[in-house]
């Protein structure tokens, strides 16, 4: 599994370890009943603590992405597609709130945001 961590990052390890699951689950690059690493494998492979990615695990498993299955592994359920869009939507709000603040700080107006965003938008569309 390709998950990279980042020990510089502010966010704590096992949940980099949680969006990157997420991401790949998503993004179809994990699909329905694919197996997850053991957590030892995956915390050799990562040189990381086996707790971590314990807990990464439980907290996929909590939110309804995974099934561990006792002495078999952890697998991937079928994603709630709707459920998974609006924690996507949810962080994204975010991100735009910071950007808003950001623009605040900088002095740039709502309308000049609205029309960086629109040229943004418009050059990736191309």
């Amino acid at each position: 599994m390709n998950i990279i961590i980042s020990t510089q990052s502010m966010t704590p390890i096992y949940e980099q370890i949680v969006e990157s699951v997420k991401h790949m689950i998503l993004s179809g690059a994990l699909a329905e009943n694919d197996a997850l690493p053991s957590v030892r494998a995956l915390s050799r492979e990562l040189k990381i603590s086996a707790l971590t990615v314990k807990k990464a695990y439980d907290v996929l498993e909590e939110e309804g992405l995974t099934a561990t299955v006792h002495g078999k592994g952890t697998y991937v359920l079928s994603p709630n597609r709707s459920l998974m869009q609006e924690a996507q939507r949810r962080d994204l709000e975010q991100d735009l709130e910071s950007i808003v603040e950001k623009a605040k700080r900088y002095g740039v107006s709502p309308e000049e945001l609205r029309s960086m965003l629109d040229i943004i938008t418009e050059e990736s569309s191309c």
